[in-house]
């Protein structure tokens, strides 16, 4: 005898009523934990379980350093060209096409001015999912102009990076923009304005051969990798085992090319923390 009689045969579902599983509901971190992405969301984008720093980019970085998500964001319509003709298995035109249809966003930085903690902050955030983060010239170019405003306005700088190195598609163009950019910082030394560089995971190549390394103090958050080339290269370049740890924050931190790692929980206070330190004004709770 059956547990179970089905007392009406033939029956259907409608596809009205069918439900699927949402997507999207669990997050798995490298070391197995498994999070619930609401908590995750509440929690800065950080695993409670492991302290795991998820990539997150600048949607969620204004969230956190603008005061209420209030911010002006600065040549927001700004769009590569294709000067070279470039062309590998797709036309370059058609990859930034796609990468604009996927991520809703023109290139891979965005920049805005904004109240962080009751002062004005400029903040150039790089968005990895766009072209793995790669620097062409539109990028070399809206930093370029985000340090132009700060200069303008006395206000202070505060690039975040997260990317691959430069953008093969743009070649020598995407080159210079590791001039112009350092140019431009150099040009607020002088002025005696502020630059904070935050380096995220990952940040490696051209960032890191300029800006991302050129602040007044250059911080990081907890696991990221840095550097130039990728540890692979390195070590067939050296022949040369890696120690433990190479490229990651805590590494550089302990080589003293960081000044401090900070949790993106704590990323705001901090940074208006040292702003207000060094700019000799009262620090704000």
């Amino acid at each position: 005898m059956s547990w179970f009689k089905r007392k009406t045969k033939g029956i259907t579902t409608t596809t009205e009523e069918k439900k699927d599983t949402p997507k999207g509901l669990w997050y798995k971190t490298p070391t197995g934990k498994i999070v619930d992405t609401e908590e995750l969301a509440r929690n800065f984008y950080v695993s409670p379980e492991d302290g795991y720093h998820v990539r997150i980019g600048s949607k969620e970085y204004f969230e956190i350093l603008f005061d209420d998500n209030k911010f002006k964001e600065l040549d927001a319509n700004l769009e590569s060209k294709d000067p070279l003709k470039f062309e590998d298995t797709k036309k370059y035109p058609e990859r930034l096409k796609a990468a604009q249809e996927k991520t809703k966003l023109k290139d891979a930085v965005r920049t805005a001015v904004g109240k962080s903690k009751g002062r004005d902050l400029v903040v150039a955030c790089m968005d990895f999912s766009f072209i793995g983060g790669s620097m062409g010239s539109v990028v070399g170019e809206k930093i370029a102009r985000a340090a132009d405003y700060s200069l303008k306005n006395n206000v202070p700088l505060m690039i975040i990076s997260k990317s691959g190195g430069a953008r093969m598609m743009e070649a020598a163009l995407s080159l210079m923009q590791l001039a112009k950019t350092s140019v431009k910082l150099a040009q607020l030394a002088d002025a005696k304005i502020p630059y904070i560089s935050l380096c995220t995971d990952p940040t490696t190549g051209g960032t890191t051969a300029s800006f991302a390394m050129l602040g007044d103090i250059n911080i990081s958050e907890p696991g990221a990798l840095i550097g130039f080339a990728g540890p692979r290269v390195v070590k067939d370049t050296t022949g040369q085992d890696l120690p433990e740890g190479f490229q990651t924050s805590e590494f550089l931190l302990e080589h003293g090319f960081l000044d401090f790692i900070t949790l993106r929980k704590e990323l705001k206070n901090k940074v208006n923390q040292y702003l207000d330190l060094i700019l000799n004004m009262p620090i704000r709770a």
